[in-house]
């Protein structure tokens, strides 16, 4: 099995650990992986912004990169989803469906084909999980709130294998956290408040760590943090997982 990673640019730039993490981790389960070095932006946040008819050099240059690999693994469940629903090509749109089939987020990609039963992995803390919002409303990683089904989290189930870690259960398991791409610049203090209550939602019920799987939506929730002087910290599930 070769895997294709696949960094969201906002990871490449300010959260590198995050992208080592998730190649170390998928090497433990024995996955080739590789990293095509050309890759850029995969054109997420222009679609956000009403731009999507601009795309199309970041489509083009995601097809070249990503084409012929068994698995496309990324983690971050907001790429991943934008890969799945709007990567297209006119020239290339076999190529790009191929890829639109098989692009997973990393909790995915591991619990539905690598089938993860056990971890070797230690992180004794107490931690509140963020699900964001394209993760569990787009990908299906965890259940709606609002339905009623049955529950189930793909990031909660493998978090329940991590040696000494604590979930902790909050007031409102899925709310958004106010990042929303674009959608924290052009609504600024709307996405503060949305955040903030989201911290607190966290503190009230004693997390150490805020985790999940979107950096983006982590690094909202980090500023909120540190400008309140929190000791109340992010850390990607991908960087628990392979925490000894």
């Amino acid at each position: 099995m070769t895997v294709a990673l696949f960094v969201p640019c906002y990871i490449d730039q300010f959260y590198p650990q995050v992208a080592i993490a998730t190649l170390e981790l998928l090497e433990k389960f024995g996955v080739k992986v590789v990293y095509p070095l050309d890759q850029t932006c995969c054109g997420q946040p222009m679609a956000n912004s009403g731009f999507e008819h601009l795309t199309h050099g970041c489509n083009e240059l995601f097809i070249k990169n990503f084409t012929g690999f068994d698995y496309i693994v990324c983690p971050s469940g907001s790429c991943t989803l934008h890969i799945k629903d709007h990567l297209h090509d006119e020239k290339e749109e076999a190529k790009a469906e191929q890829i639109r089939k098989r692009v997973y987020e990393l909790t995915e990609f591991l619990t539905d084909v690598v089938k993860v039963e056990t971890l070797d992995a230690s992180f004794p803390h107490k931690v509140g999980v963020h699900q964001s919002c394209h993760g569990q409303r787009g990908l299906k990683l965890s259940q709606m709130s609002e339905l009623v089904a049955p529950p189930f989290s793909k990031p909660g189930q493998l978090l329940k294998m991590v040696k000494g870690l604590e979930l902790v259960e909050l007031s409102r398991t899925d709310e958004c956290c106010g990042f929303g791409g674009t959608f924290c610049v052009a609504e600024e203090a709307v996405s503060v408040k949305m955040g903030k209550d989201r911290v607190e939602d966290h503190e009230e019920h004693g997390a150490e760590y805020i985790t999940g799987g979107d950096m983006s939506c982590l690094m909202h929730l980090e500023g909120i943090l540190r400008r309140k002087n929190s000791k109340v910290q992010v850390k990607h599930i991908a960087e628990i997982l392979n925490s000894r």
